[in-house]
């Protein structure tokens, strides 16, 4: 075979393969050798066949009509695998490469440079690694379009990428490019496309910009650029997507901006924005998006936003925004979402909003009054058609919810809940057939709950905690078959729990708490294999508690208040059932009957008073029972109702106050106590109180007002688990992890727009700190060094035994408290991604640079535990030298483990130990852990030791038994 001949004289000589292919057509035996080194599991090169003459009708394949010469080579999406090898440089006609949305591996050949005829390469979605080659951009013929996005590339923006003329697009994004960017980009001015977002590129934007004037689409989202906004972008006339969101950008809105008459969409969201929204604004009359959320605008939101006939999106929420919302946006025709929640808005309820036509309308956590009315359906039909996300929680109105609630067909997402509302729950919700989530919790309803809401087919969420409802469950609720969570907490609920609540199959949580329930619990709920929260606490319930499934293990808090239930759960056997005694009298031989043939009377006095002598103390037993557990019930009733009841972050004048924080009132659950924020809620979401910022969030530092410190993780919601119940259900998982050498994680606080993990104060600062910054403290000493990295391998090896892969493990995920104590925290985040993706996961924690496991760039290779033991070895050899798993320097890269392995072969391992010891530790002790990091940081998985063996290991180079150190010295 061809194949196999030209592989054997690859490997034999390479240089040969070039005398080789003259003779044969350079673009089969090109695209032949490359995919030779490829794997093809979906068989999508079948047709590549080496015997053609030519390839032009392989698959992927295009060529030029005329002289059958390739031109662009497409295998978007093909499953391939493999590296990218150099018989592409063969196809010297190609003008197109788009090998994108596959799982190549290895780094970009700087190669590509030689094609002189290329014009696009698009080598996005795939598992490359390494840096942007400097070669490919110094000379690069006629390349146009270049895309390396969503891959694992880093290293700095290399400066040839300025010299790159002929450029038009570029995208970078979704990888972990640092760095500045370099000044010279700005001299492709015939660039229209620039995507660097999702990057860990950083600093001001250098001066410049506005010499961009080709440039249409530019997007830095995602990164940690701080400083202004470039004041010359309104020179970039042709621009129409500007996405600078995400950043650290500060200070005010550049007036430039209102001369970008093209600017189709405007995104500045998440930054350090502040002063009020000029009345320019409304100047950019091709605007379609505006996203100014989660900034520190002020005043009132400009009235000229109306003379943007084409604004569809506006968002500016998490602002500091007052008054009311501006009427002239009716002039805006084609709006279809409006989102200013978690502002200080008030005035009336703006009705005159469901006129428009929207599909999303948030004012939630403002000030809004007044009643809700809707407009006639007849007149209106558009409205009630599009309408699909309702959310006006967290305000002020009053009054009842209008029966036409129910003619918004196109209803998904419902949410009026904390308000003043009355009046009853309209049965026209059971006409939402659509609708996902509905939410009316913590108003003043009352009435019952309608049985139509059977007719809400779709629901998987019903949230009715905190009004006065009364009557039954309907039975009708059964209808609901998607539904995952029904909390009807803290109302005058009566009746029996229906069995056919055991036909919600999907139900995960169910707080039936703090009502009048009566009666058993039906034996058929054991059937709700999905159970993980059944709370059906503070009612008046009885009889044995089920027995299987979730109740098995219901904990007690979910029973208690509910002094006649009974079952091992309580502590309170439940009586058996005895059949009737038979008496006999034993004066009798015969009948037991007197002279005249009726029973005799004696005994029957005897026994009846016997009989009523044990009722009678019996009665008085029970009786002074149910007082003393009644009293107890009552004092346990209010403590837990007072518990239960709904935080709230800030009063009005705190929120007021904080007009950069997206808190809201929501659930908060603490595991142990309870938790008052009093007067450090105001400093919840400070930046002076910031501790730090990983791939899962901002940590935070507060107080409890019970004294408590507390360090709070307000989580990126942005590719989180979306669902309540998924949060909770992992959340309560880590919960339960504890050991000395983790971080404990106290609680944790939800609104569908706000995440908070409440976790255990640790005062000394991280690992990282210790290691690599302020250098003028004293250095760790090699006793605390090692103890350190014991503490680690022990809080690992515990979260292996409970089958918990930290994903994550970093110097600065590693905290120290006040005894030298190491304490590893953010273990168990990764479950809260959607899926546990390698790339998602990748890109998750890319800050962790240098300690992830090479599994995480071959999808063949399972993730296990050997991934987290990959990254203790790493952190060891950190520990030991001081040094940083990869450290960048002008003209070259250092890897920390193939730095000491190379020392370690030369003998000169202790030249590696960092300098700041001077010669203070045990060399017999140093020697040993840095080969067993170095066995940890093996590239093959099988090779490296399990988390207990690590253990194991560390207590003998600690106390080295006879016979043992030998054996630790041959490791």
């Amino acid at each position: 075979m061809l194949v196999k001949f030209l592989l054997f004289v690859l490997v034999l000589q390479p240089s040969v393969i070039v005398l080789c292919l003259d003779a044969f057509n350079d673009d089969v035996l090109g695209l032949i050798v490359f995919k030779a080194g490829l794997q093809d599991p979906e068989s999508n090169l079948v047709s590549w066949n080496e015997n053609d003459e030519y390839p032009c009708k392989w698959k992927g394949i295009n060529c030029d009509s005329t002289s059958n010469r390739v031109t662009e080579l497409n295998l978007d999406g093909f499953s391939l695998s493999g590296q990218i090898s150099r018989g592409l440089l063969r196809l010297q006609f190609l003008q197109k490469i788009t090998l994108s949305n596959n799982n190549f591996s290895g780094t970009i050949n700087p190669e590509f440079a030689h094609l002189w005829s290329l014009q696009s390469i698009d080598l996005s979605g795939n598992n490359l690694s390494g840096s942007i080659p400097i070669e490919l951009f110094q000379q690069c013929g006629s390349l146009k379009s270049v895309s390396f996005a969503n891959n694992g590339i880093s290293g700095m923006l290399p400066d040839s990428l300025s010299s790159c003329m002929t450029l038009q697009s570029i995208n970078f994004s979704s990888n972990q490019i640092s760095g500045q960017l370099p000044e010279k980009i700005w001299s492709l001015n015939g660039l229209q496309s620039l995507d660097l977002s999702n990057n860990l590129l950083e600093g001001e934007i250098p001066q410049g910009f506005g010499k961009m004037y080709s440039l249409k689409v530019i997007n830095l989202e995602k990164n940690a650029f701080s400083g202004l906004l470039p004041e010359d972008i309104g020179s970039c006339m042709q621009l129409q997507s500007i996405n600078f969101g995400k950043n650290s950008f500060s200070g005010v809105l550049p007036e430039s901006l209102q001369k970008l008459n093209m600017c189709t969409s405007l995104s500045l969201n998440g930054n350090l924005l502040s002063s009020e929204v000029p009345d320019w604004i409304g100047h950019m009359q091709s605007l379609e998006s505006l996203d100014l959320s989660m900034n520190q605008f002020f005043g009132r939101i400009p009235f000229t936003l109306g003379n943007i006939k084409s604004l569809k999106e506006l968002n500016f929420s998490s602002n500091g925004f007052i008054n009311g919302l501006p009427q002239s946006l009716m002039n805006c025709d084609n709006l279809f979402a409006i989102d200013v929640s978690l502002n200080m808005l008030k005035g009336k309820m703006p009705n005159w909003i469901f006129g428009l036509g929207l599909q999303k309308f948030s004012i939630s956590g403002n000030k809004f009054k007044g009643f809700i009315e809707f407009p006639p359906v007849r007149t209106n039909a558009l409205s009630y058609q599009n309408l699909q996300i309702l959310d006006l929680s967290l305000n002020e109105l009053s009054g009842g919810i209008p029966s036409e609630i129910g003619a918004f067909r196109g209803l998904q997402f419902l949410n009026i809940s904390r308000n003043l509302l009355i009046g009853s729950v309209p049965g026209s919700v059971g006409d939402l057939k659509i609708t996902q989530v509905i939410d009316l919790s913590y108003n003043r309803l009352n009435g019952s709950i309608p049985p139509e809401i059977g007719g809400a087919v779709a629901l998987r969420e019903l949230r009715l905690e905190g009004n006065r409802l009364t009557g039954h469950i309907p039975s009708q609720i059964a209808n609901c078959s998607s539904l995952t969570a029904l909390i009807l907490s803290e109302n005058n609920l009566t009746g029996q729990i229906p069995p056919t609540i055991a036909k919600l199959a999907d139900l995960e949580i169910a707080d039936l708490s703090h009502n009048n329930f009566s009666g058993d619990l039906p034996k058929e709920l054991t059937n709700l294999s999905h159970l993980v929260l059944f709370n059906i606490s503070n009612n008046n319930l009885e009889g044995e508690l089920p027995v299987g499934g979730f109740f098995d293990t219901i904990p007690l808090s979910s029973v208690y208040g509910n002094p006649s239930l009974c079952g091992s759960v309580v502590k309170q056997s439940c009586p058996a059932v005895h059949p009737k005694p038979i008496v006999l009298n034993p004066n009798s031989s015969s009948d037991s009957e007197d002279d005249n043939g009726a029973p005799n009377s004696h005994h029957k006095k005897l026994m009846l008073s016997v009989s009523a002598l044990i009722a009678i103390g019996a009665a008085a037993f029970i009786f002074l029972g149910v007082v003393i557990i009644s009293l107890l019930n009552f004092h346990v009733r209010n403590s837990a109702h007072q518990s239960a009841a709904p935080l709230e972050f800030f009063s009005k004048d705190e929120f007021s106050h904080s007009p950069t924080s997206d808190s809201q009132y929501g659930k908060l659950v603490m595991f142990s106590g309870e938790a008052d924020f009093g007067t450090g809620a105001q400093a919840l979401l400070n930046k002076d109180s910031e501790l730090g910022r990983g791939g899962f969030g901002v940590v935070y530092h507060t107080v409890l007002g019970d004294g408590r410190s507390v360090a709070i993780k307000k989580l990126n919601i942005a590719s989180l688990i979306k669902s309540q119940e998924e949060f909770e259900k992992e959340v309560k998982k880590i919960g339960k992890v504890r050991h000395q050498n983790l971080v404990a994680l106290e609680g944790y606080y939800w609104t569908p727009s706000l995440q908070l993990l409440i976790n255990e104060f640790v005062p000394g600062g991280s690992l990282f700190k210790h290691l690599h910054e302020n250098p003028s403290d004293a250095p760790l000493s090699w006793h605390q060094r090692f103890n350190i990295i014991v503490g680690v391998a022990k809080a690992l090896a515990h979260l292996h035994q409970m089958n918990i892969i930290h994903y994550n493990l970093k110097s600065s995920n590693i905290l120290i408290d006040n005894s030298d104590e190491a304490k590893v925290g953010d273990f168990g985040l990764a479950r809260l991604l959607p899926m546990l993706d390698r790339y998602i996961l990748s890109s998750k924690i890319q800050s962790a640079l240098g300690y992830m496991a090479p599994e995480f760039a071959c999808k063949t290779v399972k993730i296990t535990e050997k991934c987290d033991v990959y990254g203790f070895g790493i952190l060891i050899l950190e520990v030991v030298t001081g040094r940083k798993p990869v450290e960048y320097m002008e003209d070259d890269v250092t890897v920390l483990s193939e730095m000491v392995r190379g020392a370690l072969e030369e003998g000169n391992a202790e030249g590696c130990i960092d300098q700041r010891l001077h010669g203070n530790f045990v060399a017999e002790e140093v020697i040993p852990v840095i080969k067993l990091g170095l066995i940890c940081a093996s590239q093959v998985p099988s090779n490296r030791p399990d988390m207990t063996e690590v253990v194991n290991i560390l207590e003998l180079i600690q106390c080295p038994s006879e016979g043992r150190v030998e054996e630790i010295e041959q490791v």
